[in-house]
């Protein structure tokens, strides 16, 4: 990459500093943005620019929306009795493109990890405080995912709501083997979790 060009190395440093981006996969879009009509190439420029001007916070669920409150926290058809915490804005999306959950959710900023320093102070738990005391809620849905990290934060979680707001229901989203998996091919943590959060047919 010394080879390449000042202004071209330039752009292939910042873009391979993007999750997911390597220098060569930098290299490539680098390329097809100078290929690009000047208009165009400006236009994706001007995108990444007005992303961080025109968007925000919602003051309600901590979401990335154009306004507050967000679309979902400003729908009189959601259940605000119903509350899912999820770790980042990409995990709301997820469980949105289901289709089938209908109350509010919460983005937590990401998961307690003593191991990279993150503690509660770093993540939206005085937001999701204020929510829980409102006493519109009746059930907390827990959808962290099951890292060990995950873990951790889900077990601090409902510690607090269990020490604070006793009326509140605590439940996490089932663990174990997929649809379509067989039990002879599953790890040990899965099959683990699989026989914990068994179900009754």
């Amino acid at each position: 990459m010394n080879n390449l060009p000042g202004p071209m190395r330039e752009v292939v440093e910042q873009l391979s500093s993007l999750p997911g981006i390597g220098p060569k996969s930098a290299l490539r879009i680098a390329l097809t943005l100078l290929k690009m009509p000047k208009e165009k190439a400006g236009g994706v420029g001007q995108s990444i620019l007005e992303l961080r001007e025109k968007l925000c916070l919602c003051d309600e669920c901590a979401c990335l929306a154009e306004s507050s409150p967000c679309s979902i926290c400003s729908d009189p058809g959601r259940d605000s009795d119903q509350l899912c915490l999820v770790p980042e804005w990409d995990a709301l999306l997820a469980m949105e493109e289901m289709g089938v959950f209908k109350g509010k959710y919460l983005v937590l900023g990401g998961l307690l990890s003593p191991l990279e320093g993150i503690d509660p102070g770093q993540l939206e738990i005085e937001r999701l405080r204020r929510r829980l005391a409102s006493g519109d809620i009746s059930e907390l849905i827990l959808a962290l995912g099951a890292t060990l990290d995950a873990e951790s934060t889900a077990s601090y979680i409902k510690n607090l709501v269990e020490s604070d707001y006793p009326d509140i229901n605590v439940s996490r989203l089932a663990q174990g083997i997929p649809i379509g998996g067989e039990v002879k091919f599953m790890d040990k943590e899965t099959l683990k979790q699989s026989l914990v959060h068994r179900q009754k047919v």
